[in-house]
């Protein structure tokens, strides 16, 4: 397929269309969840919580209810987007001092387990805009948790990975294993449990989660297994509603989630790709994508300075977000060679994941990430609430004075950021997908191919990909090193000697073995009509009516 700027884009899937809604999200059943809701009255909020839950059910290693996330919306009615921060805090035992006593924060276990989140979320943002009764909302998962579902192949492998935790433990021994052995593709899997703890929650809302007997068991499990987190922690929680974050990317504007968000470094990135000529540099060629690197180390620089809780650090996030500081870092880049060590600048002061969007008629859009952390989070089910805990507290820092360095009650930094850009008031496009910090970089290419060359959703998920990697030593310190360049193969081999000849380290990995599992709706600015994409990476469909 050609798009109208000439570029020639492959998306070996059709586009999926439809007048009255749409979903894309990880997974077929979780889709469907969506869609069936939106079909059964109710609006893309509704359609976004039952998508949510069911991926949770069907998607066990990216995310679920004892994990976190931020919701973006985009409300017809009044043209404004919204945001909600579902993100939990570390525990109040949780300190720097009792980590570093014990080696460090472990990648598994109790101990790398923060506060959930991310129901207080889904409830605040039905509060506001749902329209259906959360029993409704939530029927879907419920019922492939208690009739089961089928395991993917892409599951069917992450669970052959965690098999001797799941053995080892009775509560994900009983449901991620068949009698100690990995549930094999095409096998069914249930959690009964889960299903009855989202009835509870729907029944009884907030208080049963965060108060109730939910909390309780949660917390009398993390305290037999000498964990940090307590009914405490899980009382005082609370999501909150937040401001987004802003700027006009061509006369389009970008809404993000603001701090502790890193969604902040797309916005950096497209104000200093605006000042470049796309369309005369081309498509994914050597120079567009070179351009594109060196934009991301310059953000990627800036966060790790300056990013955390923002009701812990001052961030100086208007002059991060201004079109002057863009300007003065693109003076930085050198267009013929790739930067190995990029400091922060100085902006003046003012102040495993999953990713899934839907739309419906009315021009409502929702775009919710969420996750668990790494891959199952800490591989631990609380007992039998059938709820598998995250391990975000492997994503604190513990140098003392590090702006992202552990304090209780405090917020980690997150990777995850929803997009929800629209044009003079009226939604134009929503778009994501999961993959830690090539989350913005991924994002970014999805912007640029469908706003600056004219692909379709399905076409820019299935682009060839690329991602830069910083070097992991270096982490810690405001530096971002271009330690090597990830491609897809199906990158044409004169854009693979033109990076090399600027300076990137190539490593090549596969024709579809780029990061990420995208999703993206955008809406026809004519008919309306919803125009749907789903990442063929993974195990994403876009399903529409």
């Amino acid at each position: 397929m050609r798009s109208p700027h000439g570029v020639t884009a492959s998306a070996f899937r059709p586009s999926v269309m439809g007048r009255n809604g749409m979903v894309t999200s990880g997974h077929a059943l979780a889709s469907q969840a969506g869609i069936r809701t939106l079909m059964g009255g109710g609006n893309a909020v509704d359609a976004a919580i039952a998508t949510a839950a069911a991926l949770g059910v069907v998607e066990p290693a990216g995310s679920g209810v004892g994990g976190d996330g931020f919701i973006l919306i985009h409300w017809a009615e009044t043209g404004e987007v919204s945001a909600v921060n579902a993100t939990g805090p570390a525990p109040a035992a949780a300190t720097r001092e009792r980590y570093l006593q014990d080696g460090g924060i472990p990648m598994k276990g109790i101990r790398s387990v923060s506060v959930p989140g991310l129901v207080d979320g889904w409830l605040l943002a039905h509060e506001r805009y749902g329209g259906l009764p959360l029993e409704e909302v939530f029927r879907p998962a419920i019922s492939l948790c208690e009739d089961g579902f089928p395991v993917s192949h892409l599951l069917a492998g992450a669970m052959q990975g965690e098999r001797e935790r799941f053995a080892s433990d009775p509560h994900t021994r009983a449901i991620y294993t068949n009698d100690g052995a990995p549930i094999a593709a095409g096998g069914i899997l249930c959690n009964a449990n889960l299903g009855e703890t989202l009835r509870r929650i729907a029944q009884d809302g907030r208080k049963s989660f965060y108060e109730g007997e939910i909390a309780r068991e949660i917390a009398a499990f993390s305290r037999a297994r000498d964990g940090l987190l307590t009914e405490d922690d899980l009382g005082n929680f609370h999501a909150h509603w937040a401001e987004p974050i802003h700027v006009n990317y061509r006369g389009y504007e970008v809404y993000e989630m603001p701090p502790n968000s890193s969604g902040h470094i797309l916005l950096q990135e497209l104000n200093i790709v605006e000042l470049f000529d796309l369309q005369r540099s081309g498509c994914n060629t050597a120079e567009t994508i070179h351009l594109m690197v060196e934009a991301k180390k310059l953000a990627f620089a800036d966060r790790e300075k300056f990013m955390a809780d923002p009701e812990w650090v001052d961030i100086p996030l208007a002059g991060m977000l201004s079109k002057e500081y863009a300007a003065e870092q693109a003076e930085r880049i050198d267009m013929e060679r790739a930067a190995y060590d990029v400091p922060a600048g100085a902006p003046e002061s003012h102040e495993d994941t999953t990713c899934f969007c839907t739309a419906d008629r009315a021009g409502n859009l929702v775009c919710i990430l969420q996750s668990i952390q790494s891959g199952f989070g800490s591989s631990l089910i609380a007992g039998g609430t059938g709820i598998l805990l995250n391990n975000r507290m492997t994503y604190w820092h513990l140098e003392e004075g590090h702006p992202n360095c552990l304090m209780p009650g405090k917020r980690v930094r997150h990777t995850m950021n929803p997009v929800i850009i629209t044009k003079d008031g009226r939604p134009v496009l929503t778009c994501g997908t999961p993959g830690a910090d090539t989350q913005v970089q991924t994002n970014l290419q999805l912007v640029t191919h469908m706003l600056d060359f004219g692909m379709t959703p399905q076409e820019a998920v299935s682009a060839p990909r690329w991602r830069s990697l910083q070097n992991p030593m270096e982490s810690t310190i405001p530096h971002v090193c271009s330690d090597n360049l990830q491609l897809e193969d199906r990158f044409a081999a004169e854009v693979q000697e033109g990076l090399a000849h600027k300076g990137h380290e190539l490593e090549m990995v596969g024709d579809w073995g780029g990061p990420g599992s995208a999703q993206a709706i955008m809406v026809h600015p004519e008919s309306g009509t919803l125009i749907g994409g789903s990442d063929p990476r993974r195990d994403g469909y876009a399903v529409g009516y």
